[in-house]
């Protein structure tokens, strides 16, 4: 795996069934990376509600819902899909390389922020 610099390399596409989440602690960060069908989205791990662990909700199209208390959250934006719901969740740059995630973690992004370059 060849480091590129702000890029993380995380794990094998192997390990991340489809339309399924991992968890994954990279120093003191736990993300959920999710893999559906031709790419690998990276969220903060924890609901902001009760703090559930995303990895293990139930993924439909782009959005998983919080395996808690049902919340769900958009994959791509990390916003809740209820825009009467409080509360958003990062969300992480991420590619793949010669079959291995990489995630930017100092590329995070909550909803109305920038995605630092």
């Amino acid at each position: 795996m060849n480091a590129v610099p702000g890029w993380t390399p995380i794990t094998k596409v192997d390990n991340i069934p489809l339309r399924e989440g991992r968890a994954v602690t990279v120093g003191d960060s736990e993300i959920a990376i999710f893999h559906l069908e031709d790419r690998y989205l990276t969220i903060e791990n924890k609901c902001p509600h009760k703090g559930g662990p995303l990895c293990d909700g139930i993924v439909s199209g782009t959005t998983v819902v919080c395996p808690l208390h049902g919340q769900r959250f958009d994959l791509e934006t990390g916003m809740p899909v209820l825009a009467s719901q409080p509360g958003c969740v990062a969300i992480f740059p991420t590619r793949v390389e010669n079959g291995v995630i990489f995630v930017d973690l100092g590329g995070a992004c909550k909803a109305g922020e920038e995605v630092a370059a």
